[in-house]
């Protein structure tokens, strides 16, 4: 009897559920029996009150405990969700069967400024003053490359932060555990590793390398942006579709 594929979807820095956006309907539609759950890390979407931990470590123990145990997930991670996913793996291998990262980095493999392109220094450095009105038009011209001029889009994101403002603390929280993120450990389930060439945020040499370094299966898009469930997320299904391992059959 084939079994019920979970996946579980993980978004980055400051992002919340709803910025995955038709990526999961989509996947929905090609994996029409699975389960997709789309947890949210606290300090970010429904869980907004809360405060986000100050390590990578500490957002996988909180969502572990929203999903509960069950079957082994299938994880998508996007940027600093793919660094969950990697500790997730790690640290709880019976409870993870494969893994997509997207876009995503660690020490000591990448240099920091492949990590955080030295040319978004200045766009960076510059949400830590601006309304959160205008973060959100930064975030989606940085991270995005074929809807960085949506207004509709824009105004979307920007009533979502109204609804489930990030607050200051857990912004920094974020931050500084992407930025100390360090992986040690290789996991051993089958990874696909995929990335952006036109990034404008992290250099895809980040993904290039962590995909030579652990012998993992690599896809590269050429034009999207960091945001590439957003930009091409048709391409990215039809990528996860070919890799061939979300589609076995289970007895």
């Amino acid at each position: 009897m084939k079994g019920c594929e979970h996946f579980v979807l993980i978004r980055g820095l400051l992002r919340e559920a709803r910025h995955w956006g038709s990526f999961i309907t989509d996947l929905q539609q090609h994996f029409p029996d699975a389960i997709i759950s789309t947890p949210d890390i606290p300090g970010n979407g429904l869980r907004y009150h809360a405060t986000s931990p100050e390590t990578i470590a500490g957002m996988t123990e909180t969502l572990r405990q929203q999903i509960g145990s069950g079957q082994p997930l299938r994880l998508i991670s996007l940027s600093m969700g793919g660094m969950i996913a990697i500790d997730w793996m790690t640290r709880y291998p019976d409870e993870v069967e494969a893994a997509v990262l997207i876009n995503t980095s660690a020490r000591p493999l990448s240099p920091f400024y492949h990590r955080l392109r030295w040319t978004a220094y200045p766009q960076i450095l510059r949400m830590i003053l601006q309304s959160a009105a205008q973060k959100e038009a930064d975030i989606l011209r940085l991270t995005s490359n074929r809807h960085q001029h949506d207004n509709t889009l824009l105004k979307l994101w920007q009533q979502w932060q109204q609804q489930c403002p990030v607050s200051r603390a857990s912004a920094r929280n974020q931050f500084f555990a992407a930025v100390k993120f360090s992986i040690s450990t290789k996991p051993q389930q089958p990874l696909l590793v995929v990335t952006s060439r036109a990034d404008r945020l992290v250099d895809y040499r980040c993904s290039l390398k962590l995909a030579q370094a652990w012998g993992a299966d690599y896809a590269q898009h050429e034009s999207a942006g960091h945001d590439l469930p957003l930009d091409d997320p048709a391409w990215l299904i039809n990528v996860i579709k070919q890799w061939g391992i979300f589609n076995f059959a289970k007895i």
